[in-house]
């Protein structure tokens, strides 16, 4: 039980696809992505975060491969993604700028959503071209562009430079997660998610994060703790939705609320009472409604418009 990837039933458990291919990065990286849905439905793109996969947006592709083109992919190293040589946020955009050439049309466009790394992912790929191609509208989930280490909760003691040394410690540990044990899902479920997270939703994020290798986890805890997206956010001009759970000790909803204020334009922010860290799991209905409302205001409109 301990070496499986994701749970293999209930609503977190991931849907086969309908194709999969690989996305090539600029530096050679092999990306595994997973294209749901009707080719010629509208293209939504989803970005996980640091040690997820796939597998993290289960509820949302159900939810939306009906109606959607549901476009998945695993960040190097993670899922079924080869470790790469390089970890940087450079190398996060150019990963996405790959997934969004090989599998949408020259001009086509897509809602891209984000969760944790995957929106400093958006974040860090916001200047680029290929971006300004083929996003309409972004959903920022749990994230940050600044300041993670400093202003993670998942010790529970006061601000300074020691909690900030200990959690950098913590967050980077070389350990080995294990199994998944009882333990195991306390710890994570402290850390990562809301105080009244049912216990399917802990064990599909236990079983996805333990998954993720340790070195993979270690390198890109490094580029986290070095994290300074604040000007690339400045660039992110295409209509962007921010989500937060108030009870999240990762990235505290005081991340959610700077986005924000930031972009260049916000069109909403929503905070989820009592919820953590892991909202697509936490809140899968409340993430995938977002996903959805871009969609009809932003991704229909602009393909309304080139229609003749």
């Amino acid at each position: 039980m301990s070496r499986l990837t994701h749970v293999t039933s209930g609503r977190y458990s991931p849907p086969a696809a309908r194709r999969e291919l690989v996305a090539d990065s600029a530096d050679g990286a092999r990306l595994h992505v997973e294209v749901h849905g009707d080719e010629g439905a509208p293209a939504v793109v989803l970005a996980h975060g640091w040690t997820c996969s796939t597998a993290f947006w289960a509820a949302q592709v159900r939810d939306l491969a009906a109606t959607h083109r549901v476009i998945a992919y695993d960040q190097r190293g993670h899922g079924r993604s080869p470790a790469a040589r390089v970890h940087s946020t450079t190398a996060l955009a150019d990963d996405l700028v790959a997934v969004l050439g090989a599998t949408l049309a020259p001009g086509e466009r897509a809602v891209v959503a984000g969760h944790s790394m995957g929106g400093m992912t958006i974040m860090a790929a916001a200047g680029r071209p290929e971006f300004a191609e083929h996003a309409a509208a972004a959903l920022l989930c749990s994230t940050g562009s600044s300041r993670l280490v400093a202003e993670a909760q998942v010790l529970p003691v006061r601000a300074g430079r020691a909690r900030t040394r200990v959690t950098g410690a913590v967050l980077g540990s070389r350990a080995p997660l294990g199994p998944v044990t009882p333990v195991a899902r306390k710890i994570l479920k402290y850390a990562t998610m809301g105080p009244g997270s049912a216990p399917d939703k802990v064990e599909a994020c236990a079983r996805i994060v333990h998954a993720c290798p340790t070195g993979v986890r270690h390198a890109w805890s490094k580029v986290l703790a070095g994290l300074d997206l604040d000007a690339a956010v400045a660039r992110l001009a295409v209509p962007t939705a921010v989500i937060g759970g108030t009870a999240d000790r990762l990235t505290p909803i005081v991340h959610a609320r700077r986005l924000a204020a930031a972009l260049p334009n916000c069109v909403g922010l929503t905070e989820l009472t009592g919820m953590g860290h892991m909202t697509p799991v936490e809140a899968p209905e409340a993430v995938t409604r977002a996903v959805r409302e871009l969609t009809e205001l932003y991704l229909h409109t602009t393909e309304k418009e080139k229609t003749p």
